[in-house]
């Protein structure tokens, strides 16, 4: 399937990547997968919906050094035995929203967690839930630690569990509506080496997705 090809990147968000020179720092260019959907969409009723962007998503800069991290790195998860799939495609590089490139797990709190196999400064996180169908995820929340326990030193980057359904605290981020751009999230440079997303069902249904992520960092020193 032929891929559309995304360059992310725009002198107005330099502080993407804080204290490099702009001549440390690229665009964020990832493959996009094929849209899926078309139309406009049925009202998705959920607290602190997001508008839909118009226009292209704004662009993004990373340091020049700076890579996924976490292409075909080993994926753990709360549901051992997911309904569709296997928990390595959350790592695999694939995209696609049909059936065969996702897994599915069960209703309620599940969680997905990437190692990257070393400490690492993390500046950009890009999660596809689930694309096939204009659909808002619940609970949605993102952290990063070195504990691959998450629970000493865990930051959380991103958090719009505004009914704290997944016990990691109320967030305030908004909740939106997946398209194949996936969700660019921007991790500021924090330090870690594992990454873990919650997630509480969506507005179709009671159970959860995960098509892609990927991490975007350079090695710590």
């Amino acid at each position: 399937m032929k891929s559309l090809r995304l360059a992310l990147a725009s002198a107005v968000l330099l502080a993407a990547a804080p204290g490099l020179r702009a001549e440390d720092q690229k665009p964020l260019v990832t493959e996009l997968p094929k849209p899926l959907f078309v139309g406009t969409p049925a009202p998705i009723k959920v607290a602190n919906l997001e508008a839909p962007r118009t226009g292209a998503r704004p662009a993004f800069l990373i340091p020049a050094g700076a890579t996924n991290l976490a292409l075909n790195k080993p994926v753990t998860g709360s549901d051992a035995q997911p309904l569709l799939g296997d928990l390595e495609l959350v790592t695999d590089g694939d995209k696609d929203g049909a059936e065969g490139s996702y897994v599915e797990l069960a209703p309620g709190t599940q969680w997905v967690q990437i190692d990257l196999g070393a400490p690492a400064a993390l500046h950009a996180l890009l999660v596809w839930h689930f694309h096939a169908q204009a659909r808002a995820y619940l609970g949605v929340v993102a952290q990063v630690s070195d504990d691959p326990d998450f629970i000493q030193g865990v930051t959380t980057v991103f958090n719009n569990d505004v009914q704290n359904l997944c016990g990691q605290g109320a967030g305030k981020d908004p909740t939106y509506i997946e398209t194949y751009e996936g969700r660019l999230i921007d991790l500021k440079g924090v330090k870690g080496r594992y990454v873990r997303l919650y997630s509480r069902g969506n507005s179709a249904n009671t159970l959860n997705h995960y098509i892609e992520v990927e991490v975007w960092g350079v090695p710590a020193p």
